[in-house]
């Protein structure tokens, strides 16, 4: 199994700000080196749905 990352807020936040602002995916996976794109997807949901509280 692999490790388990955690990210702060500030990076959560970060990440979807760049993608919200429509920079490519793999540029944003390299600018806040973040190895999956599931990721960013499951806290793009999140931001869509209202759930910023999960970003803590």
């Amino acid at each position: 199994m692999g490790k388990r990352v955690s990210y702060p807020y500030e990076v959560k936040m970060k990440t979807i700000e760049m993608r919200l602002a429509g920079k490519p995916m793999k540029y944003v996976l390299n600018e806040v080196n973040i190895r999956h794109k599931t990721q960013v997807e499951t806290w793009m949901l999140w931001y869509k749905n209202g759930e910023i509280h999960r970003f803590e």
